[in-house]
């Protein structure tokens, strides 16, 4: 597919499709990290001479105008972040917005309002989708988050532009993650977390395809180790994906990986955030407590894998770490992936505010901002964003 700089821009109208789908508390964007993800391909499209539409969706306003959803503090946001003046258009298709459009100039940034203010959008309705393409020339998708949504402003579009390209913002995710498909530097170790195997099962199989070592912890480890017959105590467990668990152990037998379980584990008698915790002496969890951490031993290994991995993919806490009393094994494992001299592809948003809440994010090679799209792309899905935009590039 082509990049943003394969394209001509200069007094071209360039619709760009980001993801600015940021928190708000009162009419405040309280984390601008996706619109700062936009920021150099925003910069450079001005920078070209291009005269700037940003489309974007904001919350689930299920095709209806709800106010508390205006994109208005978003642009705000993008203003301060630019040093320039961003435009927030009435809405995004329609008589105003085309007027609005005809009169910039070169350089100029317009922000169109709320994409899902209009069913159509999710619907990837083909007559939205042109009106969208008739407010440009060239259009470049930069919003990887929504990539695997088939939707009229990331893949109905492409349809009725002449141009089309990729961010780079969009760029770079597809590259980090198509190394790690394709030839990843060995041995590469692949560090799944999380509460639930049922939300992992696609990702698990992939990786079990292409990783040398798979790392497990979170919640869904306990599952695993059920599945070996270990005494897990009260400890959270898939009952009915204990088949599935044992069919991935037994997969990644037959392939050769290596898969770490937890050997030790910090206990507590209840879920709560204050209640007593303790280390466990071996792997077995006695009745009437639950795994809520990694142990040190455990920790201690998986950071020993992680030290001679030369490419490592992380997605997942290895416990309850918004919890000080649980968070030593997720913190062990963010600190050893930033330590480890590996090619490092992060995702998932626990993962993410793990390394931000250690402060090691500047220290890894690439973190996702896809959340779905990154696990569907490594699932081995098609994402039809980007489809869109390698059948246009032909």
């Amino acid at each position: 597919m082509k990049s943003i700089e394969d394209i001509q821009l200069n007094g071209r109208r360039v619709l760009i499709r980001v993801d600015f789908n940021v928190p708000l508390k009162n009419g405040q964007v309280t984390d601008a990290t996706r619109i700062r993800s936009s920021l150099a391909t925003v910069r450079y499209a001005i920078d070209q001479g291009a005269r700037v539409i940003l489309a974007s969706h904001l919350g689930r306003p299920d095709g209806k105008v709800k106010p508390e959803l205006s994109l208005g503090p978003v642009a705000q946001e993008l203003a301060a972040e630019l040093d320039k003046a961003v435009a927030l258009l009435p809405d995004c298709v329609g008589p105003l917005v085309e007027q609005h459009v005809r009169a910039m100039r070169n350089g100029d940034v317009a922000l169109l309002e709320n994409l899902r203010f209009h069913a159509e959008e999710e619907a990837n309705e083909p007559a939205f989708a042109k009106a969208l393409a008739s407010l440009c020339d060239v259009y470049v998708n930069d919003a990887f988050g929504t990539a695997h949504r088939a939707h009229a402003s990331t893949a109905g579009i492409v349809d009725y532009v002449s141009e089309a390209g990729a961010g780079f913002l969009l760029m770079a995710e597809v590259k980090a993650l198509t190394g790690l498909l394709k030839n990843p530097a060995r041995p590469f170790v692949a560090v799944v977390g999380g509460a639930k195997v049922s939300d992992k099962i696609a990702l698990m199989s992939s990786l079990l395809e292409r990783c040398d070592s798979l790392i497990v912890g979170g919640a869904m480890a306990y599952t695993f180790l059920r599945a070996q017959g270990v005494e897990v105590g009260i400890s959270r467990v898939e009952e009915d994906k204990i088949p599935l668990a044992t069919a991935l152990l037994a997969e990644a037998a037959r392939r050769g990986v290596s898969v770490a379980l937890p050997v030790d584990h910090v206990v507590a008698r209840e879920f709560q955030e204050n209640a007593p915790v303790h280390d466990t002496e071996g792997t077995a969890i006695e009745s009437g407590w639950m795994g809520l951490d990694i142990g040190p031993r455990t920790r201690a290994a998986y950071c020993g894998l992680l030290a001679k991995a030369a490419t490592v993919f992380w997605n997942g806490p290895m416990g309850v770490f918004e919890w000080k009393s649980c968070a030593a094994g997720t913190t062990a494992v963010a600190n050893a992936v930033a330590d480890s001299k590996a090619i490092s592809v992060v995702g998932g948003g626990d993962s993410v505010a793990a390394l931000v809440q250690t402060g090691r994010a500047a220290d890894i090679t690439h973190i996702s901002t896809g959340g779905g799209a990154s696990l569907e792309l490594l699932e081995g899905k098609i994402l039809p964003g980007v489809a869109a935009l390698e059948a246009k590039a032909g």
